[in-house]
């Protein structure tokens, strides 16, 4: 008996009904990225590893997906080599190649090589799958798409003005009530500075980014744990705690950090996008966050996190500002602000909130029913105009019993079908059924495409 088969661990098979889902997701965000003037870039799938590697730390290279040469890749070792069963130092000898990790690196590589072609500032986004070789879980897959927008060889405050109204305008078109996230990387390295702890910049931020999950008290002992003083944990209670409006918390700071060069910096950027944002009027919350960290030693401003408000779920969109995207290739000073939305975290919070549009997922609008040779060739006629007129249709494409294409119809969800016997014939007409309502009316083809079309 043949093996059933399978697929590897942390991959998915998306049915016709998901991919509809999915492809809803991905065009409303093109045509968000289209309006704000973004173009489409795509990269290989797979990048040479002296591309991939060292760019993500020591975890992230373990985590990359290497592909074996092609051909005899044993030639160029010893047996020494082979012997040693050195898997890292085997892979370097046989493996030159792997599958890209995330699209900001590819990115950068893209910037570098092509930099005589691109117009600067260079605003692109990429919807494109990504691998990692995690463990696979809930939530957290080996392969899933990313949807990144970047705007690079600027340092304009109206780059981040405009990727917060992108999240905005996509989470208002579908139906996701959110709040926008927002902090500053100078904010964070002027308040570790005020407390006499500059160097100790990346603790103090990984445990207060845990503020939600572990509570103020942890939080603390962790800060205590990683040898910040007393003192200073004392120091940056009220930060941490920091209530009220935006406006509120920017005054706190403009006191709190006025002897911080670099904090009272990310104070001014982060009140310019703000009071611009609110004359531009949201219609989700905006919130300075001074809980938001994002990977520090990447972003340099800016930083954004984007929460659902009626789902329990992590992150669905992040970004930021960071100074030097090209620098690991060779080519400093290209600084840049990026989005990226969580495309599977946003399916699974619009499945939640059955926030689909029914048009968004169903197919077929229109199915002809197959009574025979003659009728079929009066269908297709008919056929070719509903479709000219940008109707989906299709002919079941045997005679079979009524019985069984009816059936079809109602498993694809098509909500109209179209009936074609001698009588129709004789009149050049149709029986319209509506499938949700059984009601049934004789049209010619223009009056079917008016009925559908509404």
């Amino acid at each position: 008996m043949a093996q059933k088969p399978s697929i590897p661990k942390g991959t998915r098979d998306f049915s016709p009904v998901e991919m509809a889902k999915r492809n809803y997701i991905f065009n409303t965000i093109r045509e968000v990225y289209h309006l704000y003037g973004f173009q489409q870039i795509e990269t290989p799938s797979m990048e040479t590893l002296s591309t991939l590697m060292g760019k993500y730390g020591e975890e992230g290279d373990k985590l990359l997906f290497k592909i074996q040469n092609s051909g005899d890749y044993f030639s160029g070792l010893t047996d020494e080599e082979l012997l040693s069963r050195n898997a890292a130092k085997l892979a370097s000898k046989f493996c030159e190649k792997g599958l890209r990790y995330d699209l900001t690196v590819p990115f950068a590589r893209y910037v570098v090589m092509h930099r005589d072609e691109i117009t600067f500032p260079f605003k692109r986004y990429q919807i494109q799958p990504v691998w990692r070789a995690d463990r696979p879980q809930k939530g957290r897959y080996r392969e899933f798409y990313q949807c990144d927008a970047d705007v690079v060889g600027s340092d304009s405050l109206l780059n981040e003005v405009e990727l917060m109204q992108i999240v905005d305008t996509v989470f208002s078109r579908f139906g996701i009530r959110v709040c926008i996230k927002i902090n500053n990387r100078k904010i964070l390295t002027g308040i570790a500075e005020i407390i006499g702890e500059a160097d100790k910049i990346v603790d103090i931020t990984v445990a207060i980014d845990k503020l939600d999950k572990i509570g103020l008290e942890n939080v603390n002992a962790e800060l205590k744990s990683k040898g910040i003083s007393d003192e200073a944990i004392a120091k940056l209670q009220p930060i941490i705690l920091l209530s009220g409006t935006n406006e509120n918390k920017l005054a706190t700071l403009k006191d709190v950090l006025a002897s911080s060069e670099i904090g009272l910096k990310g104070v001014e950027e982060s009140e310019f996008i703000l009071s611009t944002l609110k004359a531009l009027g949201l219609k989700n919350e905006i919130e300075l966050d001074l809980t938001l960290a994002r990977g520090l030693n990447y972003y340099t401003g800016a930083i954004f996190e984007v929460k659902a408000l009626d789902v329990q779920i992590g992150s669905i969109t992040g970004g930021g500002r960071y100074d030097n995207l090209t620098g690991v290739f060779g080519m400093s000073g290209v600084s840049g602000v990026g989005i990226s939305f969580g495309a599977d975290r946003i399916f699974d919070v619009l499945n939640q909130l059955e926030l689909y549009p029914k048009e968004a997922v169903n197919g077929t609008q229109l199915l002809f029913i197959n009574f025979g040779e003659q009728e079929a060739a009066f269908s297709m006629q008919v056929l070719t105009k509903v479709r000219a007129a940008g109707i989906r249709a299709e002919i079941f494409p045997d005679s079979s019993k009524m019985k069984k294409q009816m059936s079809y119809a109602n498993s694809k969800g098509v909500p109209f079908v179209a009936l074609v016997g001698e009588n129709e014939m004789a009149q050049g007409k149709l029986t319209l059924k509506n499938m949700e309502t059984g009601e049934q009316q004789l049209v010619t083809p223009e009056e079917l495409i008016e009925i559908i079309n509404k």
